[in-house]
């Protein structure tokens, strides 16, 4: 990927370590974040007697659970790269994830991003020989070390 006034090199994308501990962290942050959810409809249910609550959350289908896994993790994945160019995990692991021109994506990139993780065992595409996955190839995007990006970029903070 090249740009008049810089060039994204293999040296600056993330490891396949910093990839695969991005993917956990954010699975575990999603997974998290769904418990949360249902314990807090549980104890408002139980709190104000309103024990439908709870028979509703008991009651959900497999369907209906793993649609709402899928939410969560749409909105996870979207929010935190639109806004921030990383998500939590990224900003355990110091990676950002860049446009093509080196830029800040943007957002049909991260909502391409976001639905190309859909892909069954697409967080494992990043094993293969190439250092990015699926979800990079389709939204044109990279996942860089921001310190190393940001030194050799002459930038002071991205984004």
């Amino acid at each position: 990927m090249k740009n008049n006034e810089f060039t994204v090199t293999d040296d600056l994308l993330a490891t396949r370590g910093q990839r695969f501990m991005n993917c956990i962290l954010d699975l575990l942050i999603v997974h998290t974040i769904l418990v949360s959810i249902a314990t807090t409809v549980v104890i408002i249910g139980n709190v104000t007697n309103n024990y439908i609550l709870s028979a509703w959350l008991e009651s959900t289908t497999t369907f209906q659970r793993l649609l709402f896994w899928f939410a969560i993790l749409f909105s996870y994945y979207f929010l935190t790269e639109a806004y921030f160019s990383r998500t939590f995990a990224k900003y355990f692991t110091k990676t950002i994830v860049v446009a093509k021109d080196s830029s800040r994506p943007k957002t049909h990139a991260i909502i391409i991003r976001t639905l190309s993780r859909f892909i069954p065992l697409e967080c494992l595409s990043f094993f293969g020989p190439s250092l990015r996955g699926l979800h990079d190839l389709f939204s044109d995007t990279y996942v860089v070390r921001k310190h190393e990006f940001n030194k050799k970029k002459g930038a002071i903070l991205f984004p």
